[in-house]
């Protein structure tokens, strides 16, 4: 049986655009990102506050572009 990451980009081009709404969103929340890119120190709270409003804003992304469609 083949294990397949959940982590793989569907479009791997838009890896420089998330890692940019990553920064962005941890500016807006006030918390910092590892320069180091360990994640190991950081908080469980505010590792989960990033990746519940970056999931948010993605959503709300996908929203206004299909809002016109239907």
């Amino acid at each position: 049986m083949s294990r397949r990451s959940s982590n793989t980009l569907v479009i791997p081009q838009a890896k420089s655009a998330l890692e940019q709404m990553k920064y962005e969103v941890a500016q807006e929340l006030g918390i910092q990102i590892p320069a180091d890119g360990y994640y190991g120190y950081m908080a469980t709270r505010d590792a989960g506050s990033l990746g519940g409003y970056i999931t948010r804003r993605l959503v709300q992304i996908a929203e206004q572009q299909l809002g016109g469609r239907f």
